[in-house]
């Protein structure tokens, strides 16, 4: 779970210096312009545009009227919610190495090579990748773990590493959202007073329409890829393999470990740590390795010399030192964050919107716009769950709405909308533990489209958008939902 604060409501902000809506979205135009114009015209990493908006925003807050020490708790809590995805990330990156070195990412591609093909492929990695994820409650651990292997069974099979990346994300995502065992699963429950099971049982119809989808465009991304394999191949890069690691289902211990660890309701990063241990170990014990090497490898990373150049470049890591850019990166995205909610930015905002909802199915559609919106302008997941399930529940229950209506619209639109922006933590760590950039595998990441696409139409028509009778007219609020077309 993620380590948590009470963000700032409109209410508590001193009078004296809260911004008007106006102001507010000055640096919100400010930060959006840095970033277009840094990346898509100047072709700059992200680090320059959010170091740009870190000082206009504080540069802002001090305008308002806030100094060093307030920005600098704005900072604090915004790098506290990103904590655990800090660390995972240094998990992760090691583990990679540890992984590859062991044979266990070289053994799954291996066998994978053998039984998949191009036209099942992408469905299959999809489907596979959305029970895994269920499984153990992580997206990311899936993406670092079984997503890397499948880049390279797919290289084998001629399927384009894009649409690999966009199915093993639609799946990591998608079992993410509907397990118990989930961060952001039980964060959403959590800071909108839901119970668990209710919070899973509301998602599971849109979860279920919106993976249903993704899974038959990637079957017919899959017709076009089939045929597509160049001669030879999938034997060099099993040749590659065989000839570099020890190749056998031994190979899997690691894997073993860590998703049996998962399984049994052991947090993340404990867990992602069992698995380097393991990796390392069985680096040790089967590919012959010394004890001194392997954890070198660990630190820096994995450069395989095959005779395929395929396998080499797949299984090139970074280790833990790899980090180092994606780190500086999700850091950078979170003080940003963390200032604009310091300074009211995201509260003026949430109010105003507030202010404007006029049904129960606008309020749920709106609900998951603003998701969308805080993902997009604090680079994390957590707070796009965070700020609108604290900042709308007294309106859900104005309109008559159970709180897993919001629980389930903050998920839907903010779990897994992040790894579209390529600031954004989630997607620097899907970027760079695949080796595809995210503007590459976005237009494939198809479950991101569909899963607040079908929020919309709910909410647009009213399917599952179900108005409490007991709640809304113990608001009073019965009354004005129906006359502004509130039962829809």
């Amino acid at each position: 779970m993620a380590r948590s604060f009470t963000p700032t409501s409109y209410e508590d902000l001193d009078p004296d210096r809260r911004p008007s809506l106006a102001a507010a979205l000055v640096p919100v135009l400010a930060v959006v312009a840095f970033l277009g114009i840094g990346s898509a015209v100047l072709g700059l990493d992200p680090h320059p545009p959010l170091i740009w908006s870190i000082a206009f925003v504080g540069a802002f807050g001090l305008w308002l009227g806030y100094d060093w020490d307030d920005l600098f708790d704005g900072i604090a809590n915004g790098l506290l919610m990103g904590l655990q995805a800090i660390l995972i990330i240094f998990t992760i990156y090691g583990l990679i190495a540890t992984w590859v070195s062991a044979g266990t990412i070289p053994s799954m591609m291996y066998y994978g090579l053998e039984v998949l093909s191009p036209t099942t492929f992408l469905p299959a990695a999809a489907v596979l990748a959305a029970i895994v994820a269920f499984a153990i409650g992580s997206s990311w651990t899936t993406v670092g773990t079984l997503g890397v292997a499948f880049v390279g069974i797919g290289a084998g099979l001629g399927v384009p590493a894009p649409m690999t990346v966009g199915a093993v994300l639609s799946g990591a995502y998608a079992g993410d959202k509907q397990s118990p065992l989930s961060d952001t699963t039980n964060l959403a429950a959590g800071v909108t007073n839901t119970d668990l099971y209710a919070h899973i049982r509301r998602m599971r119809i849109g979860t279920a329409i919106a993976f249903g989808l993704a899974v038959l465009g990637f079957a017919a991304l899959g017709l076009r890829t089939s045929g597509d394999i160049p001669a030879g191949e999938i034997a060099a890069i099993q040749g590659g393999l065989t000839e570099t690691y020890a190749i056998t289902v031994v190979a899997f211990v690691p894997l073993v470990v860590t998703f049996g660890l998962a399984l049994r309701g052991y947090a993340a990063l404990p867990t992602l740590v069992a698995g380097v241990f393991a990796g390392a170990f069985t680096t040790i014990l089967l590919q012959g390795a010394g004890f001194v090497a392997a954890w070198e490898t660990f630190m820096y990373g994995t450069a395989p010399e095959s005779a395929s150049a395929t396998v080499n470049d797949l299984l090139a890591t970074g280790g833990l030192t790899g980090s180092a850019w994606t780190i500086t990166v999700v850091v950078a995205a979170l003080s940003l964050g963390g200032i604009l909610e310091r300074t009211g930015v995201l509260a003026v905002i949430a109010h105003a919107f507030t202010s404007s909802v006029r049904s129960p199915g606008a309020l749920v559609a709106g609900t998951g716009v603003s998701a969308i919106v805080i993902n997009a302008l604090t680079a994390q997941q957590y707070m796009s769950i965070v700020l609108p399930g604290v900042t709308l529940r007294n309106t859900y229950d104005e309109f008559g709405l159970d709180t897993d209506q919001l629980s389930r619209a903050v998920e839907a639109a903010g779990t897994p909308t992040g790894a579209l922006m390529p600031w954004h933590a989630g997607a620097v760590f899907m970027a760079s533990a695949t080796g595809v950039p995210t503007i590459e595998y976005a237009p494939y990441y198809l479950f991101a489209f569909l899963s607040p696409f079908v929020l919309f139409v709910m909410a647009g028509t009213g399917l599952t958008v179900d108005v409490n009778p007991v709640r809304a007219d113990a608001d009073g609020a019965g009354e004005s939902a129906a006359a502004t077309g509130g039962d829809d």
